[in-house]
């Protein structure tokens, strides 16, 4: 029997990119904000299409993540 392996699963479920551009911190935080941020949207978008949650619901929890 093949035991998990929980970091190709965790890179699977919640993949990064590497950053690309001119370091600077702020441009890091950023960068990985923006990543999470359009992670979340993704399961809300995939979720509100699979009739899981209802147009409204899914547009309310995008909103709260924005603000």
């Amino acid at each position: 029997m093949v035991e998990p392996n929980y970091e190709d699963k965790n890179r699977f479920l919640y993949p990064r990119d590497r950053y690309h551009g001119k370091f600077q911190p702020n441009n890091l935080v950023f960068n990985a904000n923006l990543q999470e941020f359009t992670q979340k949207v993704n399961y809300i978008v995939n979720l509100e299409t699979a009739g899981k949650l209802s147009p409204e619901i899914a547009f309310g929890q995008i909103e709260a993540l924005w603000k």
